[in-house]
């Protein structure tokens, strides 16, 4: 493919770019999922137990 004088195409480097962001986003989800699964909420009975006391 040849480009006209004066145009630009992202090429390699943007794609690979992309794709890292695209890596790095996935590797963050899945960390941030893993943090919040360790989270423990107390049910509604728990928390009207412990008002009642």
């Amino acid at each position: 493919m040849v480009l006209a004088a004066g145009e630009v195409s992202p090429g390699l480097l943007g794609f690979l770019v992309v794709a890292f962001l695209g890596f790095a986003l996935y590797f963050l989800v899945k960390s941030m999922n893993k943090q919040m699964g360790k989270i423990e909420v107390p049910h509604e009975r728990e928390l009207e137990d412990k008002k009642a006391d």
